[in-house]
């Protein structure tokens, strides 16, 4: 497979990644964050790990736990936590400061040269991003900003550790093995603090579904090869695409304003994503 084929599949997981907001708020039922990862993560994990037919050895158990629990414990419930209690723009934009977190933790844990180029592209993605999505009158919430951020920091060294922790199976293995640890790592945490889960209807069941197989089976695992193939400063810029997919189905979907404003957004995601992309060549 040609890098040009790794770089477009590993893009469109953030992509599709951006449909999460749509899916939750028009299919899922409303304030359970924790239940509603968990039941992304688990059953998608387990689905790859009976298609691998391959357990993790004793000696990764520990590490398949961190990253599972930074990956997707965490990350995806502070991520629902964050979005129940933020408006949509202001969880964007706090956790769109997840590609320069990358970088730098790239720099520190792996060595890797990141030049002045993926800084400025990182910076200018969320400047995007801001542009995008982030109202003039935006409500602050001090624990949606601290979930927010915890997931930013929680992906951030998931991605790193995923490039630093390679285990010699292969991506989708290894994408089966994280997401049935951050399943597992859900289930008692969801059963006690939501032990009133509604019965899932047909619509909650399409949504959960959608999550699971294709935002989280399907794209985690273009994610994690391309991280292993192309590093994590390279891909990591691609998160941009998550909120500019938000803000495109707003508008399609729910039929909401685009601005001025939020189309020059938009540009500079896009500039910034191939400014990323011209750094990383160079590196």
């Amino acid at each position: 497979m040609t890098r040009q084929a790794i770089l477009t599949m590993t893009a469109l997981a953030p992509a599709i990644w951006g449909t999460t907001y749509l899916v939750t708020t028009e299919m899922l039922p409303d304030g359970h964050p924790f239940m509603a990862s968990m039941l992304r993560a688990l059953p998608a994990g387990l689905l790859l790990v009976a298609i691998t037919r391959q357990l993790p050895p004793r000696n990764w158990l520990l590490k398949i736990a961190v990253l599972g629990g930074l990956n997707f414990a965490v990350f995806w419930s502070m991520l629902f936590v964050a979005a129940y209690r933020l408006p949509g723009g202001l969880a964007a934009t706090l956790i769109a400061v997840q590609p320069l977190m990358v970088l730098v933790l790239s720099s520190v844990v792996l060595g890797t040269r990141v030049g002045i180029v993926g800084f400025l592209a990182a910076l200018a993605g969320i400047a995007g991003v801001g542009l995008l999505v982030l109202g003039p009158d935006v409500p602050w919430d001090t624990w949606g900003i601290a979930a927010a951020l915890t997931a930013t920091v929680s992906m951030g060294a998931g991605t790193v550790m995923a490039r630093k922790w390679q285990p010699p199976v292969s991506p989708l293995t290894f994408t089966g093995w994280q997401l049935s640890a951050g399943g597992l790592l859900l289930l008692p945490v969801a059963l006690i603090v939501e032990p009133n889960w509604p019965m899932p209807t047909a619509l909650h069941m399409a949504g959960y579904l959608w999550l699971g197989i294709v935002g989280a089976a399907v794209t985690y695992f273009f994610w994690f090869r391309g991280i292993a193939m192309l590093g994590p400063s390279v891909v990591t810029v691609f998160n941009f695409f998550s909120p500019l997919t938000a803000a495109l189905l707003g508008w399609f979907w729910l039929e909401q304003s685009m601005t001025t404003h939020q189309l020059v957004g938009a540009g500079v995601i896009l500039g910034s994503v191939w400014l990323g992309q011209r750094a990383g060549r160079r590196v």
